[in-house]
């Protein structure tokens, strides 16, 4: 696991998760607790920034992790 994290495609695929999922995930979630404002959110931008983010992130940590695994059966 140590590999993976080390991994400088990971560490970007993983920084545009946190910041392009982690808010909307973050407001669904607190909706679905009731800690939110609004009972029933309509976050456009938020969805937006998830969709923006969500390909690159995949590409980046999949890039990542063949990286890692051709390292490994070098090794």
């Amino acid at each position: 696991m140590k590999d993976y994290v080390a991994n400088l495609w990971v560490r970007i695929g993983l920084v545009l998760v946190v910041a392009g999922w982690g808010p909307l995930l973050a407001v669904i979630f607190l909706s679905a607790v009731g800690l939110w404002p609004d009972p029933n959110p309509n976050p456009i931008g938020l969805g937006l920034l998830f969709f923006v983010t969500f390909g690159p992130a995949v590409a980046c940590l999949g890039a990542g992790a063949l990286q890692v695994r051709r390292s490994r059966r070098r090794q």
